[in-house]
């Protein structure tokens, strides 16, 4: 998963500016892709995470979003 594609679908998941989403990872390279993604959109400033963990097969987001998707 891209950091464009993590974005659509956190800004889907999101209530208000707030979101949290179990995100599936069939691998573990999957799942650092994940948190990489993650990662690069909050150096971005487009979102603040508050928890980014591997649970079992998932990988679990918690956080704000700070600007809308344009």
């Amino acid at each position: 998963m891209d950091k464009i594609g993590l974005l659509k679908t956190l800004n889907k998941a999101s209530r208000g500016n707030f979101f949290s989403i179990e995100l599936p990872a069939h691998s573990i390279e999957e799942a650092e892709t994940i948190e990489k993604a993650a990662a690069e959109l909050e150096k971005e400033g487009r979102i603040k995470i508050r928890e980014c963990t591997q649970k079992g097969n998932t990988v679990y987001i918690q956080g704000i979003m700070k600007y809308a998707l344009a």
